[in-house]
């Protein structure tokens, strides 16, 4: 058989190169068949921690929405992992919560089996397996952080299992604002007092300048034998008194027509919004 004849038939069952546009043309064809398709779901939250001398400080905002409406004014996101360990979760509200819950109990386990104090290494390799094998599905963007044998400690957890160890983190929707100030004002070897003004100061950035996050500032305080819980530890939103009175008196709408009421078994649920963080 000649070279070219190779060569033809070699080419006849390559791949062919460059971009596929077949979707695109069949996605085009069902929007003007008028169906309708699942847009990327926006979370807000703004969460972070940092470390100090004797400890470490985690910060987070307090407010869940669903979609474009606020659920929760006064959402718990610093979640507790162990005596030492603390977690902060962005992301899905139910996601976030059973996922802390599930390490929580295993860390309690562990700690039964051996009869020592959990270590945050054990806690982070927990997380980061349990999300790699969802491949992203679980919607839980956490910081993890602790003291322990070793000292503090500090990640971040993403939902796809990668992880980092850094000084200062932070993550959710308002992350660059939080970011910025931690960058800013950062420095090694903090005292207590000024670890916590800075988390303080960069969770109310995040609220400030992220429309998904607000309500208040929660800051939780790990220390060597020791944990303090600020819930609030500072109000930065809100809620403004009405200007005029909206009380009508009874009677002012006028009944053009009256009909019995519906039972909920004959309702249908046609659209659901999710809790975000």
């Amino acid at each position: 058989m000649s070279a070219t004849i190779v060569d033809k038939l070699l080419a006849e069952d390559a791949i062919p190169s460059g971009f596929s546009f077949d979707n695109c043309r069949r996605n085009a064809f069902m929007e003007k068949q008028g169906i309708t398709f699942p847009t990327a779901r926006k979370t807000g939250t703004t969460i972070c921690g940092v470390i100090y001398k004797d400890g470490v400080v985690l910060g987070a905002d307090t407010r869940a929405t669903g979609g474009s409406i606020v659920c929760d004014l006064n959402c718990e996101k610093i979640h507790f992992i162990s005596d030492n360990i603390y977690c902060c979760g962005a992301g899905t509200a139910a996601d976030t919560e059973f996922t802390t819950k599930m390490v929580s109990s295993r860390m309690e386990l562990l700690k039964l089996r051996t009869g020592r104090e959990g270590r945050v290494i054990s806690a982070l390799r927990m997380l980061k397996q349990y999300l790699f094998r969802y491949q992203g599905y679980i919607s839980a963007a956490l910081v993890l952080g602790g003291v322990d044998v070793t000292g503090p400690a500090l990640y971040t957890v993403y939902p796809h299992g990668s992880t980092a160890k850094l000084p200062y983190v932070t993550m959710g929707s308002g992350s660059l604002a939080a970011m910025s100030v931690f960058e800013d004002r950062f420095k090694m070897d903090m005292t207590e007092d000024e670890a916590k003004a800075l988390v303080c100061d960069a969770i109310k950035a995040g609220i400030t300048n992220d429309l998904g996050s607000g309500s208040n500032v929660d800051i939780t305080v790990i220390r060597k034998g020791s944990v303090q819980v600020f819930r609030p530890y500072e109000v930065v939103c809100t809620k403004s008194q009405r200007q005029g009175d909206y009380t009508f008196p009874r009677g002012t709408t006028i009944v053009t027509s009256s009909a019995e009421m519906v039972p909920f078994s004959a309702l249908q649920v046609t659209d659901e919004e999710v809790m975000e963080l």
